[in-house]
This record gives C-alpha cells, sequence and structure tokens, in this order.
C-alpha cells in the first residue's frame, strides 16, 4: 500500500500584466499623432505609412522617429513599434488586405485626447496628408496585390 503523501505543494500563480496600457498612451503625445494620422487616411499599410512619415519629416513635419535607408525604402524599428503598441492596446487593427485601421475604441479614444494636437498641426498634417496621398497610393497597393491570393488559370 501507498502512503498519501504528507509534504507540502506549492501552487503556482500567474498574474498577467500588461506591457503597455492605454494610460501608457496617453501620455505619449507622438503615439496619439501617429493615431490621428492614421485615423485621417482611414486605412494604410505600414509600409506606405513609414514612407509617408518619412516624407512629412522631409517637408518639415517632424515627429521625432529616426529612419534607416534600406536601398531605397525608409524604415523606422520605431514607427512598427509604436505601431504593435497601439495595437497591443485595441486602438489599432490591421485588416484582412494587411492595413493598418483605428479601431472603434481608438476613435473614442482619439476624441477624448485630440486636443493633444493644436488646430494648426491638424491642419497642417492635413495639408502634408492631401499633398503626399499621390506618392503613397501606389505603395499602398503594392503591399495589397502582394496580399491578395492568386488565382490559377485553367488551362482547358
Amino acid at each position: 500500500m501507498s502512503k498519501p503523501s504528507t509534504g507540502r505543494s506549492k501552487e503556482l500563480k500567474i498574474v498577467t500584466r500588461h506591457v503597455i496600457t492605454i494610460n501608457d498612451i496617453e501620455k505619449d503625445h507622438r503615439k496619439i499623432k501617429l493615431l490621428y494620422i492614421i485615423s485621417q487616411l482611414g486605412s494604410i499599410s505600414e509600409k506606405a505609412l513609414q514612407y509617408l512619415l518619412y516624407y512629412m519629416k522631409e517637408k518639415g513635419y517632424d515627429l521625432g522617429y529616426n529612419y534607416v535607408m534600406l536601398g531605397q525604402f525608409p524604415s523606422s524599428k520605431e514607427i512598427l513599434n509604436d505601431t504593435l503598441a497601439l495595437r497591443y492596446v485595441g486602438l489599432l487593427e490591421t485588416n484582412p488586405r494587411k492595413k493598418l485601421e483605428v479601431t472603434s475604441l481608438g476613435k473614442e479614444f482619439l476624441e477624448k485626447h485630440s486636443n493633444v494636437i493644436s488646430d494648426e498641426e491638424k491642419e497642417e498634417i492635413q495639408k502634408l496628408i492631401e499633398e503626399l496621398r499621390i506618392k503613397i497610393a501606389p505603395i499602398d497597393a503594392e503591399v495589397e496585390m502582394r496580399t491578395r491570393p492568386r488565382r490559377r488559370r485553367r488551362l482547358f
């Protein structure tokens, strides 16, 4: 016969802690401005967003992102980290066409915190988006074409 164990057992408690919270986003004006820019576009691929912010920096509107040129492609790890943080807290989402979109929670968040961005700055952002939309559209279209499933043609 076996004896029941009389030793102590330790319980494992798992506590989840968010790496980043909405309160952290509220304090980060750059992420709020990034969310605002994406909301003004409707939807945009991450690649096109990096180009847009790079071109905006060239035109004088700098959000403070650092870029590395990979061939002709401006790349910023900071932008990718910020969009990831915004997705993590549910303010952004990636739609089936692999484009970033502001969620309904994100729209509510912007309504509450858009006072971080002055009216003059909003106007400047709008003007730059309209001016640069022509340069960004082909990049967005290229990303969309790559994400579409390929159709096979039947030979008979």
